[in-house]
């Protein structure tokens, strides 16, 4: 039974150490980063031979390919998705216009992962950044308004399903008025909960409950003083528990962020431990150091019944892409944002 932890690796080819590892450890899945991602062939290859190793043809595979500054997949090999900020700016000048074109970059970038067997993409984000927040979410958010966030998310998400690709909404329960960047240290917001659940919360409530295949959600490790004044999100029993859960009615995959962040303090082990006993349902691990690989692994526990149950409605739902013609999406994308006056680039 694999264990409910999914792990990075070290470069573009899998060395016999990670074989080895990987084979022993049974993580349910991987993610791929810069380090990982080649050419086109060379990704196929790899992720053909991520799932040998667990003998599962649907383990996910995930990797981070928003747009903008985080993109993965980079030119010359792979389209240069713009961030999300672009899509909210369009909003402003066409609603209509905007969801089509969030639709479109989503099933654009879809349909490059899926070819290339990657099966879970961590976006959109859903995050709603404050005026004098820590810059790491910036454009990589819709908007500054919450109902924005929630359509423009909705379409994202829609066209991923249409291309066969799961999303993992983040960093939920929101990550938009961290002061600082919490993969340097911990983000602490003092925000009522009244404040915080009419705006941060409500982009995460409206995915809540959508049919399957459900998107995932990725935590933040962020601490909010209102609901747990010690524990970040990703290790509060009381945040997964009473908001994601409860308030917002999240009900899908909910997995950490990546447990190596300097966010966190504790030793990986007890990390990946206190992840799943808060609540989460797989700890990631992102760096692919083999030793912080290992203790994250023997800490979380094999796939559960229920755990399953969610896999089921969420990458086991997954549809079969339907026939889809790249270059006209690019160019209806173009035309949108050029009838509105502005650069997606």
């Amino acid at each position: 039974m694999p264990k409910v932890c999914i792990l990075g690796l070290g470069g573009p080819k899998l060395s016999s150490q990670e074989r080895d590892f990987f084979a022993e450890i049974d993580p349910l899945g991987f993610i791929l980063f810069d380090r990982n991602c080649e050419t086109p062939d060379q990704v196929r290859t790899l992720t053909t031979a991520l799932r040998d190793i667990s003998g599962r043809a649907d383990a996910p595979i995930l990797i981070d390919q928003e747009g903008g500054r985080v993109a993965r997949l980079k030119s010359p090999n792979w389209r240069v998705a713009p961030p999300a900020a672009v899509f909210g700016d369009l909003h402003s000048a066409d609603p209509c216009a905007a969801a089509r074109a969030a639709w479109l970059n989503a099933r654009l970038i879809g349909a490059e992962l899926h070819g290339l067997g990657i099966n879970v993409n961590c976006a959109p984000v859903l995050d709603i950044p404050v005026f004098g927040a820590d810059p790491i979410i910036g454009d990589r958010a819709f908007s500054t308004d919450a109902a924005t966030v929630a359509v423009l998310g909705t379409a994202y998400l829609d066209g991923l399903c249409g291309s066969g690709v799961l999303a993992v909404i983040k960093h939920i329960p929101g990550h938009g008025r961290a002061g600082v960047d919490s993969h340097l240290q911990l983000p602490r917001v003092k925000s009522l909960y009244d404040e915080l659940s009419a705006t941060d919360f409500a982009p995460f409530k409206a995915m809540s409950g959508r049919p399957a295949p459900q998107p995932w959600a990725m935590t933040a490790h962020v601490v909010f003083e209102a609901i747990d004044a010690e524990k970040p999100s990703t290790l509060s029993p009381s945040v997964i528990g009473d908001v994601i859960r409860g308030g917002i009615g999240f009900d899908g995959i909910l997995i950490s962020d990546d447990l190596s962040m300097e966010a966190l303090s504790d030793p990986l082990a007890v990390r990946a431990r206190e992840a799943i006993a808060a609540g989460c349902d797989l700890n990631l691990h992102c760096n692919g150091k083999l030793m912080e690989m290992q203790d994250v692994a023997c800490s979380s526990p094999e796939l559960s019944e229920a755990v399953r149950g969610k896999l089921a409605l969420s990458i086991g739902a997954l549809p079969e892409p339907e026939a889809f013609d790249a270059g006209v999406a690019v160019e209806e994308l173009d035309v949108l944002f050029a009838k509105a006056g502005i650069t997606s680039g």
